[in-house]
């Protein structure tokens, strides 16, 4: 049963699939991010407040768990609970279901940050806000895996950031971050794969005309880790690990 929360029905497209009909891995990326949004707009600190205080929120990262990956599934329904701030972090979980049948989960860690200075902005303080209270960990949750970037790099290829991939922050929108992870990987591996589970790490912004090199390496054949950098800075933008299952 789908417990009590904030539940949004979504129709998931054919725009949205791939060509085995699972719905893609930015489709997903996007969902999360949206509704989020939505919430968080719903509850008091979302966009429309936090922007009159010259404040974004950010995305910091993801732990996922998928029981069985989406695929040829066109209605999904999304449940997201807010689960509260310490001093500079907010957390936010979601499950995802087909029917009343639990498909995956998410764990996210977000960030407030002062757009002016970039600087990270205490979370309680700034939003006052009910539906914000103090973080509280549950015997059930689950944890982020510490990702270490790798020195040999199996596959890569280059970017570069264009106009489309940018969000309402100045930056690359968060679900372009993954195609560009998984991009290296060829058509035969992603046909055959299907993600089991997901960590993301985004360190550092890309904005418009960047260039970015996204390298895999491959612990196993059912496990690969991916850095995402700027190619001519050389900094680490975002870092992965998969778990991969047959699909």
């Amino acid at each position: 049963m789908i417990e009590k929360g904030f539940v949004k029905n979504i129709e998931v497209k054919y725009s949205e699939m791939d060509y085995k009909l699972a719905l893609k891995p930015s489709s997903l990326l996007n969902f999360l991010q949206d509704f989020a949004s939505e919430n968080a707009e719903s509850l008091g600190f979302g966009y429309s407040y936090i922007t009159r205080k010259n404040l974004g929120w950010f995305l910091l990262k993801y732990h996922m768990e998928f029981i069985d990956y989406p695929a040829g599934v066109y209605d999904l329904t999304l449940k997201t609970e807010p689960r509260g701030c310490n001093k500079l972090f907010a957390y936010r979980d979601f499950w995802l279901y087909k029917d009343e049948k639990l498909l995956g989960k998410a764990a996210s860690v977000w960030s407030l940050v002062d757009m002016n200075t970039k600087s990270l902005v205490p979370v309680q303080k700034a939003l006052n806000n009910k539906y914000m209270p103090l973080f509280e960990k549950k015997d059930d949750d689950m944890e982020f895996i510490k990702i270490k970037p790798f020195s040999k790099t199996d596959i890569s290829k280059t970017f570069e950031v264009r106009y489309e991939d940018i969000d309402v922050n100045s930056h690359a929108n968060n679900g372009n971050y993954i195609i560009w992870a998984l991009e290296p990987l060829d058509f035969k591996f992603r046909s055959t794969h299907k993600i089991k589970t997901l960590d993301i790490i985004f360190k550092k912004e890309a904005k418009f005309g960047t260039s970015i090199i996204s390298q895999i390496q491959f612990s196993n054949s059912f496990k690969t880790s991916h850095l995402i950098k700027d190619f001519d800075s050389g900094e680490d933008l975002c870092l992965m690990e998969i778990i991969w299952e047959k699909a």
